[in-house]
């Protein structure tokens, strides 16, 4: 046990330091004991007076994070109008207003609005689902403070938002550290800080009596004296002062310096390039529009309404409301079905086209506990016996050191010996039974068998730090005088100990290096016999001891990790393990999910923390590609291994769930979390999961490929059929003496077809959709719109022929109307086509299938055959066509359905290989490695 001297100033008015624990540093260059912590702090090991403490409270303010404010709903509004396609869509309802085209202004401005309030509604939903998770943080600390001068100083739980610089606390097991604090006394204490460094094995905590400047270059969490808030108490117990709270403390500023604005996410980039592309084609089309008819018919601005309508036929205008609803009810059935909460709905598209999974080890691919992986003597041969002393030091450790939890190795060695027990006896049923034994002859167990319920305890000496042994003291059966040490824990500690010259020790050292390279962690076992007593035992008797053997663990894979790891490799996602922890095993622990290096003979090629420090930007960003584990990582590391991956062309996602994660959290285009993870992570990440589990993370990648391939769909056929109506509007207006089609038959046109497009929000997508990550690529789908724009161009040309063929004896405006009709209906007609026909990727079955899509599709050709014959006909410029029409427009869907469907399979047999299941179910695995073209 180490302490601070009693005699410490007395608590009192005066100045405050608040901020990291450097802050409370008065020498300049040396790291502060305990006593000049107090002293800086005006307080003492008896802790502050009550009307103190009120006073600090109200100049340091409440010892909570910055609160993040949800935005209120004008500014979540506002935010909305940032995406490209809805703010070209405002600016060209306002510019039809300004032609005084209303009709078409109402429309479009009432596809902003209500695509603005959907993706605020939701964004919402999502505020209010992490302010309740925020609501199950534990909020008390337990406290030592004094009513008046006089007092006894008393300990109370108090919350923790309460608690001031200058405040003692107590520091139990299981406890969390509630602000930045110096200790002021320990006994044994350990704590995680995994949520700050992402070591997962617990740091010996301890006092700093004298100043030590060795310290004063070594970083922050390295400092033995100093606990920090987010970690976590796992053994022994403390009394320390607090010496920054709030926003002052390294949580608060890890979350301040890195909870910047992220890079453009997938979904931003996709999204943007594909607006960007369309964008210069709407501003290209009205002046060309204008142009071309004031050169060849010498139309003047009358032509302007018509040149708006068509760059709004070009434009996708239901795009952010088709996006926005898909995404929405995608992020509400995950929520439903899985827990999963998306704070960000563009994350859900981004979780479609992830291929590379980034993720720390401990509670992912492992459960956060040991299991016995071996036990040998000094030989390194097997020796059950090894395990059985190991038990009987775990049990009587357990029995008499009244641990407050009980100890994870201990616990796994116990569960070991029972086990090996276990098999021991049917072992001996059958020798019993006339069972020959391995020597081939007839015989009872060995003899001198250790058996750990036979022993009997008589003290221990309980682990700590700073011996890091542990030590019972038993009696053994049929041994009268005797006292039995035996001895378990570090393997230098326990060597240190044992009666052995230094070559045997460097012998035995270097067996145990070459185990923990493995990824392996090693308990050593020694014991050695005592003439019995009745005083008490001390480390002093830890003394000439003889080395028994080695107890090796080794981390337990999660039950579900392999399968799940099997399952994302086959939907085309990567994993790569970026941890803290040892390079031995981070590969052991791959090596047995059998996750390994592309092309490489095994899972030794780990990438440390030294080698990425001498790499340039552009060499990790093939190194990232290639490797797969990392070992050794500072969260700057994570960070920039992400963004390598990001700057290759990987769309990544990270999961994590402690304040060493937020740079990766925020790095990654998917930042993910678990439920239970820091508040602060939590904040950062898109999706919150239900637990920290690959399967849920599974789900919600599955999830995103449905909405994105939903998306992606409703934009090939869009766009395609968009296309090929201005072509064929551009160039019918060069050849007719009149507009082909009035302004507000194109704007009824588009409302038909808007109203028909919400179906994509509800069709089930295609199956191969689901098999590898969906990338909106502008370049792929140029190439697509433009292929498919110019055969459906090339049906609205031959309608002319059609039309002049059923129209020859027309003249006038009943000819002019007729047409209008023809048009209007042949148009109607080809975009319900495309709306079957162009769902790619699907087999016979899916595309035969019924759904809102085929629904949707039906109505909108009902609309165009009918509405020119209703009373509407005429009010919008129509008017009957002859049946000759009718017969000679079937010919010419048929024809265009059949160059459609031959078109679309040259599609899928270029872009999409793999995309109808074969016979056997499976894939090239060429297919499951790139991703899904859209």
């Amino acid at each position: 046990m180490s302490s601070v001297p009693e005699s410490s100033p007395a608590a009192g008015p005066g100045h405050v330091a608040v901020g990291t624990p450097a802050s409370v540093t008065p020498f300049p260059g040396t790291v502060p004991t305990a006593l000049q912590t107090l002293r800086a702090l005006d307080s003492g090991p008896r802790g502050l007076l009550e009307t103190e403490a009120e006073i600090r409270l109200g100049r340091t303010g409440e010892n909570v994070l910055p609160d993040r404010r949800p935005a209120p709903w004008p500014r979540r509004f506002l935010r909305s109008l940032r995406d490209p396609f809805t703010t070209v869509l405002l600016c060209l309802g306002l510019v039809s207003a300004l032609v005084t085209a209303w009709g078409t202004a109402c429309v479009i401005l009432a596809l902003v609005a209500v695509s603005c309030l959907l993706r605020s509604a939701e964004e919402h939903r999502a505020d209010r689902s992490s302010a309740a998770l925020r609501e199950l943080v534990a909020t008390t600390a337990t406290v030592v403070r004094r009513a008046s001068a006089d007092s006894p100083p008393l300990e109370r739980e108090v919350p923790v938002a309460d608690l001031v610089p200058g405040d003692v606390i107590r520091l139990r097991p299981g406890d969390l550290v509630p602000a930045d604090v110096q200790l002021l006394r320990t006994d044994g204490l350990t704590v995680h800080q995994s949520a700050l460094t992402g070591e997962s094995a617990p740091v010996v905590k301890q006092t700093l009596d004298v100043p030590d400047p060795a310290l004063s270059d070594a970083g922050p969490f390295a400092q033995p004296q100093w606990c920090f808030q987010g970690s976590s108490v796992t053994s022994g117990s403390g009394t320390a002062v607090i010496v920054a709270t709030g926003g002052g403390t390294r949580f608060a500023a890890a979350h301040d310096d890195r909870a910047g604005q992220r890079g453009a996410s997938a979904f931003d980039r996709s999204v943007q390039g594909i607006s960007w592309t369309l964008i210069r084609f709407m501003l290209l089309t009205p002046p060309l529009v204008l142009m071309v008819n004031a050169a060849l018919r010498g139309r003047g601005l009358e032509t302007l309404p018509f040149a708006v309508a068509v760059a709004v036929g070009l434009t996708p205008e239901m795009l952010p409301v088709i996006v926005t609803t898909t995404l929405a009810r995608g992020a509400a059935r995950l929520s439903r079905t899985s827990g999963v909460i998306v704070k960000r709905l563009p994350a859900l598209h981004d979780l479609g086209a992830v291929d590379v999974l980034c993720l720390d080890k401990t509670g992912t691919l492992t459960e956060d506990r040991p299991v016995v992986a071996a036990a040998t003597d000094g030989m390194d041969r097997p020796d059950p016996d090894v395990l059985r002393w190991a038990a009987v030091n775990a049990l009587w450790t357990l029995q008499l050191a009244e641990l407050p939890t009980p100890d994870a190795l201990d616990e796994a060695v116990l569960d070991a010996a029972d086990a090996l027990d276990e098999t021991a006896v049917y072992a001996s049923d059958a020798l019993d039974e006339g069972t020959l034994d391995a020597s081939g002859t007839y015989g009872p167990p060995a003899a001198g068998k250790v058996d750990p319920d036979a022993y009997e305890g008589v003290a221990v000496l309980p682990f700590d730090p700073v011996r890091r042994i542990a030590t019972a003291v038993v009696r053994r059966p049929g041994r009268l005088g005797v006292h039995t040490l035996v001895a378990k824990g570090a393997v230098e500690a326990v060597l240190d100990r044992c009666a052995m010259d230094r070559d045997e020790r460097d012998r035995l050292l270097a067996l145990a290096g070459r185990k923990a390279g493995s990824g392996l962690r090693l308990l050593a076992v020694a014991c050695a016999d005592r003439a019995a007593r009745a005083g008490a035992y001390t480390p002093a008797d830890e003394r000439g001891l003889t080395f028994l053997g080695l107890v090796a663990l080794r981390d337990v894979p999660a039950p579900s990790a392999a399968d799940a790891l099997g399952v994302l490799a086959r939907r085309g996602v990567s994993v790569k393990v970026l941890t803290g922890d040892h390079p031995g095993t981070a590969a052991r622990v791959c090596a047995d999910l059998g996750l390994r290096p592309e092309g490489r003979p095994g899972p030794d090629d780990v990438v440390t923390a030294e080698l990425l420090d001498s790499l340039s930007d552009a060499e990790l960003v093939r190194v990232a590609d290639r490797a797969t584990v990392f070992a050794r990582c500072t969260p700057e590391h994570k960070a920039r291994i992400v963004s390598a991956l990001r700057a290759g062309g990987h769309t990544t996602g990270f999961l994590g769930d402690g304040v060493n994660d937020l740079p990766a959290l925020h790095a990654a285009d998917v930042g993910i979390c678990p439920r239970n993870a820091v508040d602060v992570a939590r904040e950062a990440a898109d999706v919150v999961l239900a637990e920290k589990d690959l399967t849920a993370i599974d789900r919600a990648v599955l999830a995103g490929r449905r909405s994105s391939g939903n998306i992606a769909t409703y934009l090939r056929i869009t766009l395609s059929s968009n296309l090929g109506n201005v072509i064929a509007m551009l160039t019918a207006g060069l050849m007719l003496p009149f507009l082909p089609m009035l302004p507000a038959q194109v704007l009824v046109q588009n409302l038909c077809f808007d109203a028909a497009q919400l179906a994509f929000a509800f069709d089930r997508p295609a199956a191969s959709a689901l098999r590898r990550p969906t990338a909106l690529r502008p370049r792929d789908f140029l190439r697509f719109i433009t292929g498919f724009g110019l055969l459906n161009a090339a049906a609205d040309l031959a309608t002319f022929g059609v039309l002049a063929l059923a129209l020859h004896n027309a003249s006038g405006n009943g000819g002019e109307d007729a047409f209008h009709a023809g048009w209007f209906t042949e148009n109607l007609l080809t975009q319900a086509l495309v709306m079957i026909l162009l769902r790619t990727g699907r087999s016979t079955a899916e595309r035969r299938a019924g759904g809102p899509l085929r629904a949707a599709a039906a109505g909108l050709a009902a609309v165009g055959v009918a509405l020119p014959l209703t009373p509407l006909g005429p009010l919008l410029g129509m008017s009957a066509l002859p049946p000759l029409y009718y017969l000679l427009l079937g010919s010419v869907l048929g024809l265009y359905a059949v160059g459609l469907t031959a078109a679309r399979r040259r599609y899928e047999r270029r872009h999409l290989p793999g995309a109808a299941p074969d016979p056997h179910g499976k894939e090239s695995g060429e297919a499951r490695k790139r991703p899904s073209g859209s």
